[in-house]
C-alpha cells in the first residue's frame, strides 16, 4: 500500500501553487499568440461584447491542452529550483530519500493532469473548436462597420462607390459628396453630386438612409425599348434635398456551421475513427470506379464494337506482334492520323487524370488530417508527462528558482517542440512524411532527453559545469590548461615533505630519461606513428605520480611552493603519440593525404610541447626540492 507522506505534501502543495499561476501565464500567451494571427477578422467589425465574450471563451477552452504541458514544465522546474536554490533538495538527499521519491507525488498529478488534457481534448475541445469555427466563419462574412474616409473612394456600401471631401465629427455631416452607383449594367449606373449630406442606419441596421442636400443626379436611360442605338438619353435632375435609401446589412449573424463537417479538429476520437473508415470506403469505391473507366477509356475505340476492341489488345499482347512492323507498314498521311489520334488520346487521358486526382488528393488529405487528430489527443497529452521529466530534472540540476532561468529553459524546450511538432505536422499533412512519423517527432526526440536529464539528476551529475565542458573543449582543441592551487584554510594532514622529496627526485629521473629515449625534439616516424604503433603509457605513469605529489603538498602553509605548484603544466599524455586509439583508424588518416599530413603536424607539435613541459617539471622539481631541503620545513 502507497503512504502518502509529509514530504510528498509539501512537494505537491508547492508545485500546485506555482501549476495553477503558470498555467494562467501560459493561456494568456497563447491568447495572445491565436488573437495576434486572427486581427484582421475582428478589427472594425463593431462586434458586440456579447461576441467578444463568446469568441475569448472558446478560444480559452481550445488553448488549454497546449499551455497545459508548458505549465508543467515551467512550474516543476521552478518547484525544484527553489528547493535546489534553498538547500532544501540537499536535505531531502541526506535524509537518505532519492530524486525519483521526491519525485513520487508530482508524478501522480501529473499522470492525472494527461488524462484531463486527454478528456478534454476529446470532449470539451472540439466542441469548443467548432464553436470558435463557426464564429470566424461568421466575422469573416459580416460586413465591416461604416467608417467612410475622407479623400478617397470607398467601397464599403453595396453597389456604390463613396467619395467625400471633408466630414465633421462632431455633427456626422459629409461635405463634397461624390456617389457611383452602379444597379446593374454599365449602361444603367448613376452619378449624384451634392454639397452635403448624412449617412444613417436604420434601427434593425438592414439599411442605410443617405441624406442630401444641393446636388444634382445624372442617370443613363438605357433599356431594351432604345435597343443598341448610340443615341441614349439620360436622366438630369436638381434637388435642394433627397434621401436615398441603401441596402446594408450591418447586423451579425452566425453562419451555417455545415462547412465545418470536414474538420477533424471538431470531432471525438469515437466519431473521427468513424467518419475516417466512412471517408476511406468513400473514397476507395470512387478509386475503383476511376480505374475502371481508365481501363476503359484506353482498351475500347469507339468506332470498333466492343468483341473486335478487345480482339485487338489480345492480339497486341501476343509474343509474335511488333507494332513497329505494323506502324512501318502504313502510308505517310496514315501514319500522321495514327499519331494525331494517338497524341489526342493521351492528352486527353493526362487531362482527366490531373482532374481526378484533384478530388482523391483532397480525400487522401482529409483522411490524414483525421488521422493526425487522432494521435494529436495522445500526443499532446503525453508531452505532459514528458515535460514533466525534462523540467523537474532540470530543476534539481540548475537549483535556480524565481522566474528568471528557468523561464528562458522553459521557453527554448518549447521553442524545440514546438518547431518539431508544427514541421511533423506540416509533413504528415502534406503527404510527403507517414502520419505516425510527423506526430511522433517531437514526443520522439524528446523523449530520450527527458530520460537524459532524469539520469543525470538522479545521479547528481554535473550536466551544466561550466568548467568541465571547457576543459574539454581546451583538449579536443590542444590548448593549455591552467592549474589553480590555493591555500587551504584548514589542514587536517600536513604534506610528507621527505617522501614527496623522495619522488620528485624520481620524477625528475623519469622525465629525463623519457625525453632522451624518445628524442622529442625530432619528428615522429610516420610508419611508427601511423601502422605499427605500440603503447607509451609511461608518460601517463609519470604524469599520475606528479599528480599526487602536487595533491600532497597543495596542503602547506609555505607561500613559496603554492605559487610554484601552480607552475606545473597540465601535462597531454596522448596527443603526442598517435591521433586515434584504434590502429584502423590511424591507417585510415594516413591513407587521406591531407587528413594524415593534418595528424602528423599536430603529433609533432605536441611533441615540442611535450618536450617543454617536461623541462619546466624538472625545474619546477628541483625549486620545490631545495626549498624544502632547505631547513625550513620538515
Amino acid at each position: 500500500m502507497i503512504r502518502i507522506k509529509k514530504l510528498d505534501i509539501f512537494i505537491a502543495k508547492q508545485f500546485g501553487l506555482l501549476f495553477v499561476g503558470t498555467f494562467f501565464i501560459c493561456q494568456f500567451v497563447l491568447m495572445m499568440q491565436f488573437l495576434w494571427r486572427y486581427v484582421e477578422e475582428l478589427i472594425g467589425k463593431g462586434l458586440s461584447m456579447e461576441i467578444m465574450a463568446k469568441f475569448f471563451w472558446y478560444m480559452a477552452l481550445m488553448l488549454v491542452p497546449q499551455a497545459l504541458p508548458l505549465a508543467i514544465l515551467l512550474s516543476s522546474l521552478i518547484t525544484f529550483g527553489n528547493l535546489g536554490e534553498s538547500s532544501e533538495l540537499t536535505a531531502i538527499k541526506a535524509a537518505g530519500i532519492s530524486l525519483m521519491q521526491a519525485f513520487r507525488s508530482l508524478i501522480v498529478i501529473t499522470l492525472i493532469i494527461c488524462g484531463i488534457s486527454f478528456v478534454f481534448q476529446n470532449n470539451i475541445g472540439p466542441e469548443a473548436n467548432n464553436r470558435i469555427g463557426q464564429l470566424l466563419l461568421s466575422m469573416k462574412q459580416k460586413s465591416p462597420e461604416l467608417e467612410i474616409p475622407e479623400g478617397i473612394f470607398y467601397d464599403g456600401i453595396p453597389n456604390c462607390n463613396l467619395y467625400v471631401q471633408h466630414k465633421d465629427l462632431k455633427t456626422g455631416k459629409l461635405y463634397g459628396i461624390m456617389i457611383y452607383r452602379m444597379t446593374g449594367s454599365y449602361e444603367d449606373q448613376a452619378i449624384i453630386l451634392a454639397d452635403s449630406g448624412m449617412l444613417q442606419a436604420t434601427a434593425e441596421k438592414k439599411h442605410l438612409i443617405l441624406t442630401l442636400w444641393s446636388g444634382e443626379w445624372f442617370e443613363n436611360m438605357q433599356n431594351d425599348a432604345f435597343g443598341n442605338s448610340a443615341a441614349v438619353p439620360y436622366r438630369r435632375e436638381t434637388f435642394t434635398g433627397k434621401k436615398i435609401v441603401l441596402d446594408f446589412d450591418g447586423g451579425f449573424n452566425l453562419a451555417d456551421a455545415s462547412a465545418l463537417s470536414n474538420d477533424a479538429r471538431g470531432k471525438s476520437l469515437a466519431r473521427i475513427y468513424r467518419d475516417k473508415d466512412s471517408l476511406e470506403q468513400s473514397y476507395d469505391s470512387v478509386g475503383r470506379q476511376y480505374y475502371a473507366d481508365a481501363r476503359l477509356s484506353l482498351y475500347f475505340m469507339p468506332h470498333i464494337n466492343r468483341r473486335d476492341s478487345m480482339l485487338a489488345v489480345k492480339a497486341g499482347q501476343a509474343k509474335d506482334f511488333s507494332i513497329d512492323s505494323v506502324f512501318s507498314k502504313l502510308t505517310m498521311p496514315q501514319k500522321q492520323q495514327v499519331l494525331s489520334e494517338a497524341m489526342s488520346k493521351v492528352q486527353g487521358a493526362v487531362s482527366d487524370l490531373d482532374f481526378k486526382s484533384m478530388f482523391t488528393e483532397d480525400g487522401d488529405r482529409l483522411i490524414r488530417l483525421h488521422e493526425m487528430e487522432a494521435i494529436s489527443k495522445f500526443s499532446v497529452a503525453l508531452s505532459c508527462l514528458i515535460f514533466f521529466f525534462i523540467g523537474a530534472p532540470l530543476g534539481a540540476i540548475i537549483r535556480k528558482g524565481g522566474l528568471g532561468i528557468p523561464v528562458i529553459i522553459s521557453v527554448l524546450v518549447f521553442i524545440v517542440y514546438y518547431i518539431l511538432d508544427n514541421s511533423g505536422s506540416k509533413m504528415a499533412r502534406s503527404g510527403i512524411w507517414t502520419v505516425w512519423f510527423g506526430k511522433g517527432l517531437a514526443p520522439t526526440v524528446l523523449a530520450p532527453l527527458a530520460v537524459f536529464f532524469t539520469y543525470k539528476a538522479s545521479n547528481d551529475s554535473a550536466v551544466f559545469n561550466l568548467d568541465l565542458y571547457r576543459d574539454r573543449l581546451f583538449k579536443l582543441l590542444g590548448l593549455r590548461l591552467k592549474r589553480h592551487v590555493f591555500g587551504k584554510e584548514v589542514i587536517i594532514d600536513e604534506p610528507a615533505y621527505k617522501e614527496d622529496v623522495k619522488r620528485l627526485h624520481t620524477v625528475s629521473k623519469e622525465i629525463a630519461d623519457y625525453s632522451a629515449y624518445h628524442r622529442l625534439k625530432r619528428p615522429p616516424d610516420p610508419i611508427k606513428v601511423f601502422f605499427i604503433y605500440r603503447p607509451d603509457h609511461e608518460v601517463e605513469r609519470i604524469s599520475e605520480e606528479l599528480e599526487a605529489v602536487i595533491a600532497d603538498l597543495s596542503n602547506t602553509r609555505d607561500v613559496y611552493i603554492l605559487n610554484e605548484l601552480n607552475n606545473y603544466p597540465v601535462l597531454s599524455v596522448k596527443a603526442h603519440t598517435r591521433p586515434f586509439e584504434r590502429r584502423w583508424l590511424n591507417m585510415l588518416s594516413a591513407l587521406v593525404l591531407p587528413l594524415g599530413i593534418f595528424f602528423y603536424c599536430r603529433m609533432w607539435r605536441f611533441r615540442l610541447r611535450l618536450l617543454h613541459d617536461l623541462k619546466t617539471i624538472g625545474q619546477t622539481n628541483s625549486k620545490i626540492i631545495n626549498r624544502i631541503e632547505a631547513g625550513s620545513l620538515k
